[in-house]
């Protein structure tokens, strides 16, 4: 295994991310379409020119609801794909994580992957972890040791 799987495993959760936003957009078009009503007047008959009388029509965009739900339900189940998916890449994270030799980088690699946390909260959670440590953690420090490791790997 290589660092690519890490790579690979925060696109997806991004994607993911990005396929939620889309979801809740559309199903608030939806809301808004499903409470629109369309409004429309028709003349029944004429005699001469001049129409018998005009009727008001209501009604919902009915075509238009059908499509934006066959739209949500694909995007739903996109979704459900995807998270399928993303929770095998995630035990290929942990078993690559769990490769690592030394316990303080497999901590910060599961911080800032599994956990997704920013580096200078890695470094803060660090240094709660290791208050003992003689030189305190910092964001540029977790994030070199982690790309010096794979620098390595690679």
């Amino acid at each position: 295994m290589d660092k690519q799987i890490l790579i690979e495993y925060a696109d997806m959760k991004e994607e993911i991310k990005d396929l939620r936003r889309r979801i809740q957009a559309d199903q608030r078009e939806l809301d808004k379409l499903n409470q629109m009503i369309v409004v429309d007047s028709v003349t029944c008959g004429k005699k001469g020119k001049k129409p018998l009388r005009t009727v008001k029509v209501e009604g919902k965009p009915k075509r238009a609801i059908t499509r934006k739900q066959a739209a949500y339900e694909r995007k739903i189940a996109r979704l459900e794909e995807l998270e399928a998916d993303l929770l095998e890449k995630q035990i290929e994270v942990e078993e690559y994580i769990e490769q690592i030799g030394k316990s303080r980088l497999r901590i910060m690699f599961r911080l800032y992957y599994i956990d997704n946390l920013t580096w200078e909260m890695v470094a803060m959670k660090m240094n709660y972890m290791f208050p003992k440590k003689k030189i305190p953690f910092t964001k540029d420090s977790c994030r070199m040791a982690h790309d010096r490791f794979l620098e390595k790997v690679s």
